[in-house]
C-alpha cells in the first residue's frame, strides 16, 4: 500500500516535472502508481502519444518481456472521485478493469473523460511547462494517425520507436522524492 500523499520527480529528455500523488482519489491507481515508480518500471519509457490541447500518454515499458510482466497484472477501476483537469495524471484504459502501466498528463480541461471513468491518481506540481514541451509531432498513433502502434511498441520495445520515431521524449527516470 502507498502512502497517502507522495510527490514523485520524472526527469525526462525535456527536463524535470514533479506530481504529487494522493491514494484518497484512487487508491488502487495510487497503489500501482506507487508500486511502479519504486520498482523503476518508467525508466527510459517513451512519451508516445503527445497530442497538442490533450495529452501525454506513456508507461509502455521499453523492454517487451518487461512490459508483458506487468499487462498481465491488471487493477480494478477506482471511482472517479477527481477530474480530469489540466495536469492531472489518469491511467489510460481499454475498458472496465484493463489499467496496467499506461499514463496520461492531461495537457487541458479534460473533464469529458470523467464520466467515462479516467479516475486521476496525482496532478503536476512542478514543470508543467515541461511536460507541454514534449514532442507531439507524430500525432495519434497508428492505424488512426501517424504515431507509434501501441502494438509494435509492446512487441519491439524501444528499439522500434527509437528507430521509427527518433524525435520522441522519454522519461529518462521517475523517483519518489523522500
Amino acid at each position: 500500500m502507498a502512502p497517502e500523499k507522495f510527490d514523485v520527480r520524472f526527469e525526462t529528455t525535456k527536463g524535470v516535472f514533479t506530481v504529487s500523488a494522493k491514494r484518497e482519489l484512487a487508491p488502487l491507481g495510487v497503489d500501482r502508481f506507487h508500486e511502479l515508480i519504486s520498482s523503476g518500471f518508467y525508466s527510459d519509457v517513451a512519451f508516445f502519444r503527445v497530442l497538442d490541447g490533450f495529452v501525454a500518454q506513456f508507461g509502455i515499458s521499453g523492454d517487451p518481456a518487461i512490459g508483458a510482466q506487468w499487462r498481465e497484472k491488471p487493477i480494478e477501476d477506482d471511482p472517479v472521485k477527481g477530474s480530469n483537469t489540466a495536469g492531472t495524471i489518469s491511467f489510460a484504459m481499454a475498458g472496465p478493469g484493463t489499467r496496467t502501466t499506461q499514463l496520461f498528463i492531461n495537457l487541458a480541461d479534460n473533464t469529458g473523460l470523467d464520466g467515462m471513468g479516467f479516475s486521476p491518481i496525482a496532478e503536476v506540481t512542478e514543470g508543467m511547462d515541461v511536460v507541454l514541451a514534449l514532442h507531439g509531432g507524430y500525432g495519434e498513433g497508428a492505424p488512426r494517425g501517424n504515431g507509434p502502434d501501441q502494438g509494435s511498441i509492446q512487441s519491439r520495445g524501444n528499439d522500434y520507436l527509437k528507430g521509427s520515431f527518433p524525435d520522441l521524449d522519454y522519461v529518462t527516470s521517475a523517483s519518489i522524492v523522500e
